[in-house]
C-alpha cells in the first residue's frame, strides 16, 4: 500500500514540520481488516532512523540523557523501539483526511504556551457556541465538540477558557481559579487525541 499512501502525500497541503522527525501528514487509515484508525500522522524513517542513530552513539559515548542512570543505553533503545503507537504501512487499505486534525491555517492562530507546558485556548463557533481546548505539548489531533467540526470555527481566544458560567474569561488573570477547575474536572476542556505514527518510505 505504499503507492497510496505516497500518492497521499504527495498531493497533501496538510504538513506539519517537526524538527527532530521531519515532515509528518495527517489524515485517517482503514486497515485492511477493516479496522478504522481515525488519526494517524505518516512520516518518511530516515529522520527518525537518524535521531536514534545519534542518541545511541551518545548513550554508548556517555553524552547522552541517560548519562547519569544505570543501564542509559538500554533505555535509550527501549524508548525508540517499544514506545509509541505505530500501525505498519502495508496493513492500510485506505487513506484520507481526518476530521480531528486542526487545519494549519487555524493552528497558526493558536499562540504559544499559556503557562509552563499547557497551552488552552477557546474556539468560538459560527453559531456562538464556546468551547474550551487545551494540551501540554500535542498538536496534531484533537477531540470535537459534539455536532461540530474545525471548520465551523469563526474566531480563536488565545489564552482563555469557558468558564462556569459559559462566559470567556482569561487564563492569565484567572490562573488559579482555572488549574483548579481543570484539575477538578469541574470545566470540559477538549483535548488531544492519541494517534498512530506510520513510517512509509518512498517508491
Amino acid at each position: 500500500m505504499s503507492d497510496i499512501l505516497n500518492a497521499y502525500i504527495a498531493q497533501s497541503d496538510d504538513v506539519i514540520a517537526d524538527t527532530f522527525t521531519g515532515e509528518g501528514f495527517r489524515c485517517s487509515v482503514d486497515l485492511s481488516d477493516g479496522t478504522h484508525l481515525p488519526c494517524v500522522m505518516l512520516r518518511r524513517p530516515e529522520k527518525t532512523i537518524d535521531l536514534a542513530l545519534r542518541r545511541f552513539k551518545d548513550e554508548q559515548s556517555g553524552r547522552g540523557v541517560f548519562r547519569t542512570m544505570d543501564n542509559g543505553y538500554r533505555k535509550v533503545v527501549k524508548s525508540f523501539v517499544t514506545s509509541g503507537n505505530k500501525v505498519s504501512s502495508y496493513d492500510i487499505e485506505s487513506v484520507r483526511p481526518s476530521i480531528f486534525a486542526i487545519p494549519l491555517e487555524l493552528l497558526e492562530e493558536i499562540q504559544g504556551e499559556t503557562f509552563m507546558s499547557w497551552t488552552g485556548w477557546v474556539f468560538e463557533m459560527n453559531d456562538g457556541a464556546l468551547f474550551s481546548f487545551g494540551t501540554t505539548f500535542l498538536f496534531d489531533f484533537f477531540s470535537l465538540p459534539e455536532k461540530y467540526n474545525f471548520s465551523d470555527v469563526a474566531k480563536v481566544h488565545n489564552h482563555s477558557y469557558v468558564g462556569m458560567d459559559g462566559t470567556i474569561a482569561s487564563i492569565h488573570e484567572n490562573r488559579e481559579s482555572y488549574v483548579q477547575l481543570l484539575s477538578s474536572k469541574s470545566i470540559q476542556v477538549f483535548r488531544e487525541r492519541p494517534y498512530f505514527k506510520c513510517y512509509v518510505d518512498e517508491i
